[in-house]
């Protein structure tokens, strides 16, 4: 898994930013969970050929 963290900062309308907040809420899960799944599944989506950490592989490919 990550060692270290990093911050990402993005602007959105604030009326998509409280629609977002209120789903993810009503999920009971915070912004910040949601948005690193949705890089983690853009980025298994969009790798191509690149070589991919063990941890970031999706279950049961890490041993390919």
């Amino acid at each position: 898994m990550e060692k270290r963290t990093a911050r990402l900062t993005l602007l959105i309308d604030p009326q998509k930013k409280q629609i977002f907040e209120e789903i993810c809420a009503s999920q009971d899960l915070t912004p910040s969970q949601v948005v690193r799944r949705l890089i983690r599944q853009y980025i298994l989506d969009n790798a191509g050929e690149r070589e991919l950490p063990a941890w970031l592989k999706p279950a049961g490919k890490a041993c390919e």
